[in-house]
């Protein structure tokens, strides 16, 4: 049992390895907001790769680090639509192998943004969708199917929409996530 008042628990190497990774992040050229002051629980804003058809997008990008990082990958979902055949349009689950099965504790956070997300833009998978229409559409009709992911730019991927859906949903949030027990709450 981990005594949460003691002062070695802050100290040990997941609570340090959570507490590099973030600082990288917060320091990178990426917009990171903590929920809660929590280093555990953060948003962080996020562009469509260019001569994609997500160029010009804007997602806010919700992360939660399991106590269990680096050795358990951490949870991220897009907060604002995006149309994408490896990513949920309604609860903005992404599926991305090297997230979910191969996950290693020598990736980063930084990897997740600067690599594995645009690559996934890049390069969808309509093979192993979360979203049927997307992939089917991708498959059959490549045209269409990138006029769609242009028009979900537009419509939810901008600054404004990102930053007004981000808001919005992180208050939700925080609100269902005091229900649930959890260590992070007794962190603060």
């Amino acid at each position: 049992m981990v005594d949460l008042l003691c002062p070695r628990y802050y100290s040990l190497p997941g609570k340090r390895r959570i507490e590099t990774d973030v600082m990288k992040l917060l320091m990178s050229d990426f917009e990171v907001n903590l929920v809660n002051d929590n280093m555990q629980e953060f948003c962080v804003r996020f562009y469509g790769p260019p001569e994609t058809p997500f160029a010009g997008g804007v997602w806010k990008i919700h992360v939660e680090l399991p106590d269990q990082y680096p050795f358990k990958s951490p949870s991220i979902g897009f907060m604002n639509k995006i149309f994408h055949p490896n990513i949920d349009e309604l609860s903005g689950s992404v599926c991305l192998d090297v997230i979910n099965q191969t996950w290693s504790p020598m990736f980063d956070m930084i990897n997740i943004f600067e690599v594995f997300l645009p690559q996934l833009l890049r390069y969808p998978n309509p093979n192993d969708p979360l979203n049927g229409e997307a992939a089917a559409l991708l498959m059959r009709h490549p045209e269409e199917y990138e006029t769609k992911v242009k028009e979900y730019v537009k419509r939810y991927a901008t600054k404004e929409a990102a930053d007004a859906l981000s808001s919005d949903k992180t208050e939700d949030e925080d609100e269902e996530m005091s229900d649930i027990g959890s260590i992070s709450d007794d962190e603060s």
